[in-house]
């Protein structure tokens, strides 16, 4: 089989397009890049769907936490304090047997015991605590001069909210968020070992990779190359958030504008 072959039969193969026969035999590195990168697919699907659907709810806890209400503030404290207080390898323990429980009593938690959805809502419960963290040290680190320049032009409730407090807040918490962005796309590897059995879920990265390096005896090949393509993805990352970045900061001197930096994360 050819490269170009091989691309064509397994380049799907994890979403159960193509050849539904793994290799056996004769491993290439053609094989172990196709069928790696075809597992990317899922890494991205979950990073994707808990990224954007955690920004909005991590939006809705950093304002419940700066709330002055007992009754919005303390449950987003606690929801944020469970959520980055725990491993996500337990988060995922956890809430699969609590999907598998509510499934014996309601079919429409169906679907939650499988990988596609139930991972996806523990990723997005997950990223909304850490970005919450994030939004709401922003929002406590808004210029009190700004807030006193809206109060003199006399805006006051949601059009200083939407007008000064969230961009400025969003322009000082982007950095810190491109780094959390990073870092949840690196924890979509923990489904993999995660008790969520895969629907129309061929496998993702770190399942192909884990294969070839089972079946050939060498790790040195398959896993630089999941780390390779979790590198690109990285770079696109930094390149798309330095992209809002700089939309955020376009009204700043050249030497007030925020950086991007990376800094590294000890532990989920």
């Amino acid at each position: 089989m050819t490269c170009w072959e091989t691309i064509n039969a397994y380049a799907f193969r994890a979403i159960g397009f193509g050849e539904r026969q793994l290799p056996s035999t004769d491993f290439t590195l053609c094989q172990q890049f196709t069928l790696i990168g075809s597992g990317m697919i899922w890494n991205i699907y979950f990073g994707l769907i808990s990224l954007l659907t955690g920004f909005f709810l991590a939006t809705l806890l950093a304002l419940g936490k700066g709330s002055e209400n007992p009754v919005i503030r303390k449950p987003s404290e606690w929801f944020i304090f469970v959520f980055r207080g725990s491993p996500l390898f337990i988060q995922f323990f956890f809430g699969y047997f609590l999907f598998l429980s509510l499934k014996s009593q309601y079919s429409f938690f169906d679907p939650f015991t499988s990988a596609w959805l139930g991972a996806a809502v523990v990723l997005f419960l997950n990223t909304s605590a850490y970005s919450a963290e994030i939004f709401y040290g922003a929002l406590q680190a808004i210029p009190r001069g700004d807030v006193d320049a809206a109060d003199a032009y006399g805006l006051a409730g949601w059009k200083r909210f939407r007008r000064i407090i969230w961009p400025t807040s969003l322009r000082l918490a982007w950095p810190a968020y491109t780094n959390e962005a990073i870092f949840l796309f690196h924890s979509t590897t923990l489904v993999f070992f995660s008790g969520f059995p895969a629907s129309q879920q061929m496998g993702d990265a770190l399942y192909y990779a884990s294969y070839f390096a089972d079946k050939t005896f060498n790790p040195f090949i398959p896993y630089p190359i999941l780390a390779m393509y979790f590198i690109l993805m990285t770079l696109t990352i930094i390149g798309i958030f330095g992209i809002v970045n700089l939309r955020l900061n376009r009204h700043l001197p050249n030497d007030r504008r925020g950086r991007m930096k990376f800094r590294m994360q000890v532990i989920r």
